[in-house]
């Protein structure tokens, strides 16, 4: 793992990296987090034991991994402000700021960094996160690897080796927490129709998906496979599934995916000012 991290954003996802980093037994000594108010980090600080700064720039100075945590629409002017700290130090840069690409940001540090894009989404905040990363050719094995590890911290991680594959990634992990919840709330309204407590109703549908997923990762089955052994001919189950591939659930699916990625990429062009 790298000697010093700095975080440039000391919001949710950073302080659950950080957090999940301190729990593998990265020292807090040798992370850094950063924000232009001190009253953001002062939680970060005494919580995690981590040292913070307001200014990006001393942080980066010191740092041989920098993530940057920042929202996408003020990353210009965050990246331009440190970029000649970046320059002399030539840490390894870990984006994980959504619809921006590797070159875009490499470009506003100042060209020639070793830059990973990293895709997680938002189960990371409770250690069961998915993330897809995209490494530009200046990195290295060893920093490849510091990137997957720091990443695992909260999840699992998946590389792709076509930046575009983000958007994918995007569909499938990043934006799918919502697929789910939606999913949650549907079959919580449906049971109360069926004259089920709300909270009842809520309870099992999103422990049956907990243990649904528990079966299916923990399984040498495909989704396919472990479908059919739930259903006997004749019974419940499989009236239920047929009346879902019936609706054209899995071309709504892919519908709401294919929506998905097509966002992504109209947000780059709008983010990096690409017409």
């Amino acid at each position: 793992m790298a000697n010093h991290i700095t975080f440039i954003g000391a919001g949710n996802m950073a302080s659950a990296i950080i957090g999940g980093l301190i729990d593998s037994g990265f020292s807090p000594s040798s992370i850094t987090a950063t924000s232009p108010d001190d009253a953001m980090l002062a939680p970060v600080r005494e919580r995690l034991g981590i040292h913070t700064d307001t200014d990006n720039n001393a942080a980066v100075s010191q740092a041989d991994v920098v993530v940057l945590a920042v929202k996408p629409q003020i990353m210009r002017q965050v990246c331009e402000a440190m970029r000649d700290s970046v320059q002399r130090q030539k840490p390894l840069i870990i984006s994980i700021a959504a619809g921006l690409d590797a070159d875009t940001i490499d470009g506003w540090l100042g060209g020639g960094n070793a830059l990973v894009r990293c895709m997680p989404n938002t189960p990371s905040l409770v250690g069961y996160g998915a993330s897809g990363l995209f490494a530009n050719t200046r990195v290295s094995t060893e920093q490849r690897d510091i990137a997957t590890e720091l990443m695992e911290a909260v999840g699992i991680v998946e590389w792709v080796d076509d930046e575009a594959l983000l958007d994918a990634v995007t569909a499938v992990s990043g934006s799918a927490p919502a697929y789910f919840f939606l999913m949650f709330e549907a079959m919580e309204e449906a049971g109360v129709k069926m004259g089920l407590p709300a909270a009842t109703a809520r309870r099992l549908a999103i422990q049956t998906a907990l243990g649904a997923a528990t079966m299916a990762k923990q399984s040498d089955k495909d989704p396919a496979t472990l479908k059919q052994n739930v259903m006997s001919p004749g019974g419940t189950t499989e009236q239920a599934i047929a009346h879902l591939e019936d609706a054209n659930l899995r071309g709504t699916m892919e519908a709401a995916m294919q929506a998905c990625a097509k966002r992504a990429q109209e947000m780059a062009k709008e983010l990096s000012g690409t017409p």
